[in-house]
Order: C-alpha cells, then sequence, then structure tokens
C-alpha cells in the first residue's frame, strides 16, 4: 500500500490571484500570447502590465508564450523571450535587462516535497540577473538564480546558483568554461 496521501494534498497556503484575473488571463493568454499569430511585442507588454507585471522597455516577446501569473513576473529592458517559452511561475520570476530566454525554455517555480506523504507545493522564486541567457530547451528550476552574464546551454537544467560569466551544461548544469565576449 502507498503511503502517499493524495487525497489529502492541501494547497490552501498558496494564493496564485482571484479566480476572475486567472480566468480573463487565461483567455488573454490564448488569444494573445499561446498562438502562432504575431502579435506586436508592444502590445504583448502592454497586456503584460495591464495584468500586474512589470515590464521594461524594448522587451521582445515572441508567438506561442506560455505566462502562468503575469502579476508574478518583473523582467527589465531589452530582454527577449522566444518562441515556445513556459514561465512556471507559480512564484516571482525575474528577468534582468538584456537577458534571453531561448526558444522552449521552461522556467519551473513549483514542485511537491517528495518526503511529503501529501505532496506538499513548494515554491521559489528565479531570477536572471542583467545579460544572462537561458539556452534553447532548458530548464531552470525553483530557486535558481542566473548571475549577471552567466549562459544556462542548451538542454541543460539549472539549478541553485549559476556563476556569473560562466557557461554552465548539463544536468545538473555545472560551469565548463567561463564567457569571454569578443571585442
Amino acid at each position: 500500500m502507498s503511503r502517499i496521501r493524495l487525497d489529502q494534498f492541501n494547497n490552501n497556503q498558496f494564493n496564485p490571484g482571484s479566480t476572475t484575473s486567472r480566468v480573463v488571463w487565461y483567455v488573454v493568454s490564448l488569444l494573445v500570447f499561446e498562438t502562432a499569430i504575431p502579435a506586436p511585442s508592444a502590445l504583448k507588454r502592454t497586456v503584460l502590465r495591464g495584468f500586474g507585471a512589470e515590464v521594461g522597455k524594448g522587451v521582445i516577446i515572441k508567438p506561442r508564450v506560455h505566462i502562468k501569473y503575469p502579476w508574478k513576473l518583473k523582467v527589465g529592458d531589452h530582454a527577449w523571450i522566444g518562441e515556445r517559452v513556459w514561465i512556471d511561475n507559480l512564484d516571482l520570476v525575474r528577468i534582468g535587462s538584456h537577458c534571453c530566454v531561448s526558444q522552449g525554455a521552461y522556467l519551473l517555480c513549483g514542485n511537491h516535497d517528495y518526503t511529503s506523504q501529501k505532496f506538499d507545493l513548494i515554491t521559489k522564486p528565479i531570477t536572471m540577473e542583467d545579460g544572462s541567457w537561458a539556452g534553447a530547451k532548458s530548464i531552470l528550476g525553483p530557486g535558481a538564480i542566473l548571475e549577471s552574464e552567466a549562459v544556462l546551454a542548451a538542454g541543460s537544467v539549472g539549478i541553485g546558483k549559476m556563476e556569473a560569466r560562466k557557461i554552465h551544461q548539463g544536468n545538473p548544469a555545472f560551469p565548463i568554461r567561463d564567457r569571454i565576449f569578443n571585442p
């Protein structure tokens, strides 16, 4: 017999926002963000701000982007969010200025406590500091910090703190070399 008791799961401490806000966002997200039709980034920035996100100037948002809760999103100036990015922000996601979140990247703020019989929800914020880059199909897990100008390589899984100006690769990702800029 399993010791896991999903029937006892209690999520009352988690507040994702009002039901009305979530339903309206869901519809708007389907029409403006998750569609393959390329709506202008200026429109997407305005819509996100209307739902409580903090979005800087010049942010580029490609088609088919999924953002769970815009009121838990902060994006700096001139950041790029690529096609099919999924921001599963059960907690705050901070994307700094001049950051790139490449196509298919997944930012995951929540998980379940596998040691709990009731499968308790755990959420932690994710931070991408200025100039950092989450590569295509990479995953940033709960509590991940991609420090200034750090790179999480394509297909890699970033957990914890990833050192500034280093390229991190693997599952879990570890620094493999310095990020050197050409003059």
